[in-house]
């Protein structure tokens, strides 16, 4: 990350506080369901108790699939010029949630169904205040 100021692409997204990052999500007691980005209920509509507490996800998953942004993302998100391509995840988390976020630091050729990564926080993007936007992102294990 750089020297620039580090503003949090949202709140509660990710905790910090056990020295290596965790996703913050809702699980939900009642049927066991995951949730992220947390919610203040249970969106399963088959749940009758909706009875949700805040959790941390397992810092661990595996790549289910993948996809690569040949393009870059709409504003507000500034890309590098010139562009290069970003390898998006998609991880399930040994508690049966699937999160999509950016590969930390890796090409396509890189990247493979079944590989184990882990949460990391990282530079999303520098917006144009010159302040690195951070947000959750994965690394290979």
């Amino acid at each position: 990350m750089g020297e620039n100021k580090q503003v949090l692409i949202g709140e509660n997204l990710f905790d910090m506080s056990g020295g290596e990052p965790a996703l913050i999500v809702t699980h939900c007691k009642s049927c066991g369901d995951y949730f992220f980005p947390k919610t203040f209920t249970c969106h399963n509509p088959e749940c009758k108790e909706k009875d949700v507490e805040d959790t941390l996800l397992s810092r661990r998953g595996v790549i289910e699939n993948y996809s690569i942004m040949n393009y870059p993302p709409p504003p507000p998100f500034v890309a590098k010029d010139p562009y290069e391509p970003i390898v998006c995840a998609a991880v399930k988390f040994p508690e049966g949630i699937v999160i999509i976020g950016m590969m930390e630091n890796m090409t396509a050729d890189q990247v493979k169904i079944g590989m184990e990564v882990e949460v990391t926080v990282g530079t999303l993007y520098t917006n144009k205040n010159g302040e690195d936007i951070i947000a959750w992102k994965f690394k290979a294990v």
